[in-house]
C-alpha cells in the first residue's frame, strides 16, 4: 500500500477554495482549527439554536447555517452526525452548492449505504482521520499528525484525488501518513471495529471484569485499577511495540496468564458473533437500526448512556480522581 505524505500534496489546492465545515463536534472543531492554522479560509455551518454556535464563534469562526454557507462553498465538509447528513445534504447542500464543488466526508456511511446520492457534477471525497478529534488537534499542535484514510467516490473535476490529499495534509495527516482506501472498506471496517472490538467489546469486558472482582469481595478501588487503569498501559505498549513487543515487555507471569485466559474469553463463539456483526454491517441492517433509533428520539442510545453512567465503576472513578487531586 502506498503511503502519501506532505510532499505528495499541493497545499494550494485546498487553500484556494472556500470551505464550509458542517458540524462542530469532536471532529468538526478539530478539523476546522487545523484547517485554519494551515491557511485555509472557512466558515462553520450549524443549525440555528445549536449549542455549538457559541463555541465556534468564541474560536473566531464565522458561523452560519448550512443553507447560508452552501452557495459560496467550493468544499463542503460533512461532519455532522451520520444520521443527520442525508437530510442536510438534501435540504441545504444539493440545491445550493455551486457546480463543480466538492463534498468531503470523514466516514463513508452515507455514501456506502446510499443515504446520499450526490449530484453528478460534484467531487465526492473521503478523508478519515484514524482517531478522535481531540487527538487530531493535539497531534497537529505538537507538530505531528494522525494517519488519515482517503478515497474518491466521484471524480467530476478530474482532480478529486489531489484535492483529497491536499485536504488531508491541511489537517495534519501528511505528517504521519495518508493511506488509500474505498468508502465501502473504510465504512464497513470502522462499523465492525466499533461494535466488535473498540467501543463495544472492550468497555463490556472492563465492566465484566470489574463486577467479577467486586462480587468476589475485592475492593472496588483495586478492581478499578486492575480492570481500567492498566488498559492504558497495554494500549500504549501495543501501539508502540505491537502485540508481540507488548508480550516481551510484560512479566513472564502476565504473559503466561494471558496464554491461559485469552482463548477462554475470546473463543469460537466470540469469533462467530464477530462474523455475524460484520454481516449485519455489510447488509445495512445496522444502519437501519441506527436510523430507526434516531427517528424515535434515540431511546436505545439514551438508555445505554444512562446505564453506563449508573455503573458502580463510575462512582469509583470519581472517588479516585478526587483522591488524585488532593495536595
Amino acid at each position: 500500500m502506498r503511503v502519501y505524505r506532505d510532499e505528495d500534496s499541493d497545499p494550494g489546492l485546498i487553500r484556494g477554495r472556500r470551505v464550509a465545515v458542517i458540524g462542530y463536534g469532536n471532529q468538526g472543531r478539530a478539523q476546522a482549527l487545523n484547517l485554519r492554522d494551515s491557511g485555509v479560509g472557512l466558515v462553520v455551518a450549524l443549525p440555528e439554536g445549536s449549542a455549538s454556535r457559541a463555541r465556534a464563534a468564541a474560536d473566531g469562526f464565522d458561523v452560519m447555517t448550512a443553507a447560508e454557507a452552501a452557495p459560496e462553498a467550493k468544499v463542503a465538509v460533512l461532519l455532522a452526525a451520520d444520521e443527520d447528513q442525508g437530510r442536510i445534504y438534501a435540504e441545504a447542500l444539493a440545491p445550493r452548492l455551486p457546480e463543480g464543488a466538492a463534498l468531503v466526508f470523514a466516514h463513508g456511511l452515507n455514501i456506502r449505504f446510499g443515504l446520499i446520492a450526490p449530484r453528478p457534477d460534484l467531487d465526492v471525497l473521503l478523508v478519515a482521520p484514524k482517531g478522535p478529534g481531540t487527538a487530531l488537534r493535539r497531534e497537529y499542535e505538537e507538530g505531528r499528525g494522525l494517519v488519515s484514510l482517503f478515497a474518491v467516490h466521484q471524480d467530476s473535476s478530474g482532480g478529486a484525488e489531489a484535492l483529497a490529499l491536499s485536504y488531508a495534509a491541511a489537517i495534519g495527516s501528511g505528517r504521519a501518513g495518508i493511506l488509500p482506501t474505498s468508502f465501502a472498506e473504510e465504512c464497513e471496517a470502522d462499523l465492525f471495529n466499533e461494535q466488535a472490538v473498540l467501543w463495544g467489546a472492550i468497555p463490556e469486558l472492563i465492566h465484566a471484569g470489574f463486577e467479577t472482582l467486586v462480587d468476589a469481595g475485592f475492593s472496588p478501588e483495586i478492581a478499578y485499577f486492575e480492570c481500567v487503569t492498566e488498559v492504558k498501559l497495554i494500549a500504549d505498549l501495543i501501539y508502540e511495540r505491537g502485540i508481540a513487543g507488548m508480550q516481551r515487555a510484560i512479566s513472564n507471569t502476565a504473559e503466561f496468564g494471558a496464554l491461559k485466559g485469552a482463548t477462554r474469553i475470546v473463543g469460537a463463539d466470540t469469533r462467530t458473533e464477530m462474523r455475524r456483526i460484520l454481516r449485519e454491517v455489510r447488509s445495512g441492517a445496522f444502519v437501519q437500526d441506527l436510523l430507526e433509533d434516531a427517528r424515535e428520539g434515540y431511546p436505545r442510545l439514551r438508555a445505554g448512556r444512562a446505564k453506563a453512567s449508573a455503573h458502580p465503576l463510575e462512582t469509583v472513578r470519581e472517588a479516585i480522581e478526587k483522591l488524585a487531586k488532593r495536595p
